[in-house]
């Protein structure tokens, strides 16, 4: 009869197994005093969340609405929503390729810049008749009333939308901007 022999693991497998089973247990434990209200999680009483560790940066979570819109829509009187970041609110005169859009309530052109290869924008612009477009694939949703119209903007070219393009001419509100390459 032959002898049995066992070969012991290697000493970095059993160092590998060892960091491994100590990171789950390190993140578990911290799941569960997040779940549980715990240092880091939310305040027990008043829902708020706490610090996690004094002079240690937080961690950002990305919500898609639009940064600084509150200031925005005092100023220039446009709300701003949510979007990739993609496209975004531009001085006319800050160059040429820039998505256009008059609106009657307007005195001034409304300019967005659009970069990489696709983007969107929700928003509120109400009044909207004409959109120019620029190299990019271009298409803007706007509502009448419950009704929602899209449009396809020409590239490059002022494009009639809202109640330039309809019989009827009633006032149409943009509330979306989609582009792609």
């Amino acid at each position: 009869m032959k002898a049995r022999t066992t070969i012991a693991a290697k000493p970095q497998r059993k160092r590998f197994i060892a960091r491994t089973l100590g990171a789950a247990t390190v993140g578990a434990l911290a799941w569960v005093a997040l779940a549980a209200g715990g240092p880091g999680g939310s305040h027990p009483e008043t829902g708020t969340a706490t610090v996690v560790a004094d002079g240690d940066p937080g961690y950002a979570v990305e919500d898609f609405n639009y940064p600084q819109a509150d200031k925005i829509l005092t100023e220039q009187n446009i709300v701003l929503k949510r979007g990739d970041g993609h496209i975004t609110l531009a001085d006319c005169a800050s160059g040429t390729g820039l998505i256009e859009v008059l609106a009657r309530e307007k005195a001034e052109t409304i300019c967005f810049r659009v970069v990489g290869n696709s983007g969107w924008l929700t928003l509120e612009i109400p009044a909207v008749y004409a959109v120019k477009g620029n190299d990019y694939d271009t298409e803007v949703d706007m509502t009448v009333g419950a009704e929602e119209k899209s449009f396809d903007i020409l590239k490059n070219a002022w494009t009639a939308v809202g109640e330039s393009a309809e019989e009827q001419g009633r006032e149409h509100m943009l509330v979306e901007i989609r582009t792609s390459k």
